[in-house]
């Protein structure tokens, strides 16, 4: 069984492989496809911040050592609100 604090970490050391695929000097000989596909795979992953985020809000899901402070979540749902809004 996985938990909540595993599932968080593989996300982000899964960020960090990704990341560490696009640069030729941590990864040589790495085809352009697959850095390419990295690359794609990385364009809407969610950064550490978003991870936090739902680390803070959904603990039995994903658990952040690293918790977010009211303001910030504050901060964060009015933006959502605000872009969501310029979309419509």
């Amino acid at each position: 069984m996985t938990l909540p604090d595993e599932r968080y970490r593989a996300v982000i050391n899964t960020e960090k492989f990704l990341q560490d695929l696009l640069d030729p000097k941590k990864t040589p000989r790495v085809p352009k496809d697959i850095r390419k596909q990295a690359l794609w795979c990385l364009r809407h992953y969610p950064s550490k911040y978003h991870m936090d985020i739902v680390g803070t809000t959904t603990p039995s899901v994903f658990e952040s050592k690293d918790k977010l402070d009211e303001v910030s979540l504050l901060i964060h749902g009015y933006e959502e609100k605000k872009n969501a809004r310029s979309v419509d």
